[in-house]
């Protein structure tokens, strides 16, 4: 047994292990989300992940989001997630893709992402278009799994994330408009969705103003729902 993963281990045995050194994770965003989420995936255990996300570290992101400090402020967030990562277990395939999410599993320079090649896909995306086009993407391929995040900005209370199927979830703007796009275009996911949201309402804000006590349970969240998928 890995001393660093002793723990882990201890709870979750040893076939959960062996698929957390042998499952393949593809991850979009990595912001206030999906940096926790790709932190926790791999202090459990993780081995094999993708990381995906176009952005540069800003000033702003630096109240919530993991590779966000004042000495990485320009940086490509998904380089200096791969470096922290690394420094937790250095055998860790990370590969970081500086790119965004487009669609039909492509980025935006028209890079292939090749889904079908990964066991599980997460969605920390912030984009209408782009979520709902990968939730369509990922649950027409065999053999992939997906999980998803909707909206953490204007909520306080992190007692109040928990866990439902895009279909039922209530008071939540992303999920409603996920869904709206998707009755505009016509096209419905090919299998059930679970997400992790929130059920407090959202509070009145001049800017999409977020915490990193609740931005983060939701990515912990998400990686808890690909452990125990495990």
């Amino acid at each position: 047994m890995d001393e660093f993963f002793s723990r882990s281990e201890a709870l979750l045995g040893a076939e959960a292990m062996e698929a957390l050194r042998t499952k393949r994770v593809l991850l979009f965003g990595v912001g206030g989300v999906g940096s926790w989420c790709a932190e926790a995936l791999v202090r459990t255990g993780l081995v094999h992940l993708t990381i995906v996300d176009g952005d540069t570290v800003q000033p702003s992101n630096v109240n919530r989001q993991l590779p966000a400090t004042r000495e990485t402020i320009g940086r490509p967030k998904v380089e200096v997630l791969r470096e922290r990562l690394l420094t937790i277990n250095p055998e860790a395939e990370i590969v970081a893709v500086f790119e965004n999410y487009h669609a039909d599993g492509k980025t935006e320079s028209g890079a292939d992402l090749k889904i079908s090649e990964y066991d599980y896909v997460i969605d920390a995306i912030d984009s209408v278009a782009a979520k709902t086009d990968l939730i369509l993407c990922a649950t027409r391929t065999r053999g992939v799994k997906i999980f998803c995040s909707m909206g953490a900005a204007l909520r306080f209370d992190p007692t109040k994330v928990t866990t439902g199927e895009l279909t039922s979830i209530q008071g939540d703007a992303l999920a409603k408009a996920v869904r709206a796009r998707m009755k505009r275009i016509g096209l419905h996911p090919y299998r059930k969705v679970k997400c992790v949201y929130s059920t407090e309402q959202a509070q009145q804000c001049a800017t999409r103003g977020s915490l990193m006590q609740v931005t983060a349970v939701f990515g912990c969240t998400l990686a808890s729902m690909v452990i125990r998928d495990m």
